[in-house]
């Protein structure tokens, strides 16, 4: 896979964040409703993964700051 760099401000990535998570909405919850739709579940996994990449960017904090997040063991312990 060929790899692309592209240039953007904090803004522009909030917001294509904000344009591909509704589009992700969409396409998951959505489209399958529609008659004659049909799924591709390799594409909404990459999809997936690509929301969650831009989330990460555009967090407020990073990976590695000091603020982390509240994460519920299988046990029902909160971490």
């Amino acid at each position: 896979m060929k790899t692309i760099n592209l240039k953007l401000t904090l803004d522009e990535l909030k917001l294509l964040t904000s344009l591909a998570t509704d589009q992700l909405f969409r396409r998951e919850f959505i489209d399958p409703k529609m008659p004659g739709y049909r799924s591709n579940a390799v594409e909404l996994g990459v999809a997936k993964s690509l929301v969650s990449r831009l989330r990460l960017m555009t967090s407020p904090h990073p990976p590695g700051s000091t603020i982390l997040p509240k994460v519920k063991a299988t046990n029902g312990v909160t971490l």
